[in-house]
C-alpha cells in the first residue's frame, strides 16, 4: 500500500490526511484539523500531523488545496503568513512529488464522486447527471471561491478562477445603500466583501447603519446562530439577505460561465445553517435575471455538504499524478 498526503488550506484552519493511492476509489483516513496560526509554516504544520499519527512510512508524494491564487507552484497565504511551494514542500518533508493547488481545483475533482447524501437540492430540480455540461461551484468561507468543471469530450477539467473579487451588482434600493456605504470603507467592493465571513460581518455593520443600530463587533458564527435560533431578529434579517445576494452572485456565475449543468455551493459558512439557506431567496434570486429567467429556471443548484470534499478531490488528483487512475 503506497501512501499520500493531502491537506485543505483555508484561511484559518488547515486539514490532512493520509490517502492509499492504490485504492480503487479515492479515499482517506486520519483526518486531523490545526490552527494555522499555530505553527510558523505548512511544512511545520505537516510535521506535527505526521508526529501526532507516530507516522515513520514513507510518503509516496502529497497534494495540497490552497484558498488562494497558485502561481508557478507557489502561494503566499496572507493570513497565516505562509508562502507555500512545492519546492519546499519537497524539500522539508523529504517526499518525491508534490502538488500545491487552488482549492477549487481540488474540490472539483471531487464533484464527480459525489453521492446523494453529499447534496441537498436546491429548488426544484434535481442534480442528475454531474457529468454532463459545465458547472460553476461558489463557495463562501474565509473569501469567496469561484470554480467550475468545464466538459472536453470524456473528462471534466477543472476552471480556476478569482471570480471572487469582481465587482459587487446591488439589485435594490437596500444593497445601494449597502454598496454606498461599503464604498466609503473600501474604496472598491467585490463579491467577497459580502459574501464570505467578514462580508457577512461587513453586512451586518451596513444594514446596521441603514436602520440607526449602535455599531458593534460580532462574529459571523454569532449571526447565523442568532439568525437560525431567532427568525425574527436582525441576524436573521442580515443572514437572509446574505443568501439572497448569494443567489444573485451564482446566478452571474451561471451566466458568465454557460454553466447548465448546475451550480454547486460551498464553503465553510452554509453547512451549519442549512434549513435557513434552503429556505431563503436563494433560488429566486439565482433565477430573477429578467429575459434569462426561464435560462437560469432550468439549472439545477445544490448545497454540498460534505466536509470533506477538498481532501477527496486532493486524494483523486494524487492518484491522478502519481498514474493510479
Amino acid at each position: 500500500m503506497s501512501l499520500g498526503l493531502v491537506a485543505d488550506i483555508g484561511g484559518t484552519n488547515v486539514r490532512f490526511a493520509l490517502t492509499d493511492v492504490d485504492a480503487a476509489r479515492p479515499s482517506f483516513a486520519n483526518e486531523k484539523k490545526y490552527a494555522t496560526k499555530a505553527h510558523s509554516d505548512i511544512a511545520a504544520a505537516a510535521k506535527a500531523y505526521l508526529d501526532d499519527l507516530n507516522f515513520k512510512g514513507e510518503i509516496a508524494g502529497l497534494v495540497f488545496g490552497v484558498a488562494g491564487p497558485v502561481q508557478h507552484g507557489a502561494i503566499h497565504l496572507t493570513n497565516a503568513g505562509w508562502t507555500i511551494s512545492e519546492d519546499d514542500l519537497r524539500q522539508k518533508l523529504k517526499i518525491p512529488f508534490a502538488r500545491v493547488l487552488n482549492d477549487f481545483e481540488t474540490l472539483a475533482e471531487a464533484v464527480p464522486e459525489f453521492e446523494a447524501q453529499d447534496l441537498k437540492q436546491i429548488g426544484p430540480l434535481p442534480f442528475l447527471n454531474r457529468r454532463t455540461g459545465t458547472m460553476a461551484i461558489v463557495g463562501p468561507g474565509t473569501g469567496l471561491g469561484v470554480g467550475g468543471l468545464i466538459r472536453s469530450n470524456d473528462a471534466m477539467l477543472p476552471l480556476v478562477t478569482e471570480g471572487g473579487h469582481a465587482n459587487f451588482a446591488p439589485t435594490d434600493d437596500l444593497e445601494i445603500d449597502v454598496l454606498r456605504i461599503l464604498l466609503k470603507k473600501y474604496g472598491r467592493v467585490s463579491n467577497e466583501r459580502l459574501i464570505s465571513g467578514p462580508g457577512l460581518q461587513n453586512l451586518y455593520y451596513a444594514m446596521g447603519q441603514i436602520e440607526g443600530r449602535a455599531a458593534s463587533d460580532i462574529v459571523p458564527e454569532d449571526i447565523t446562530r442568532t439568525a437560525r435560533e431567532q427568525p425574527d431578529s436582525f441576524e436573521a434579517k442580515v443572514f437572509g439577505r446574505f443568501c439572497a445576494i448569494l443567489g444573485s452572485v451564482a446566478g452571474n456565475y451561471a451566466l458568465g460561465m454557460g454553466a447548465r449543468g448546475g451550480v454547486l455551493i460551498a464553503g465553510g459558512i452554509l453547512p451549519d445553517a442549512v434549513d435557513f439557506f434552503l429556505a431563503s431567496d436563494f433560488r429566486q434570486r439565482f433565477e430573477d435575471k429578467g429575459r434569462f429567467a426561464d435560462y437560469m429556471k432550468a439549472i439545477p443548484t445544490a448545497l454540498i455538504v460534505d466536509d470533506h470534499a477538498g481532501l477527496r478531490g486532493a486524494a483523486a488528483i494524487l492518484r491522478l499524478e502519481l498514474g493510479k487512475r
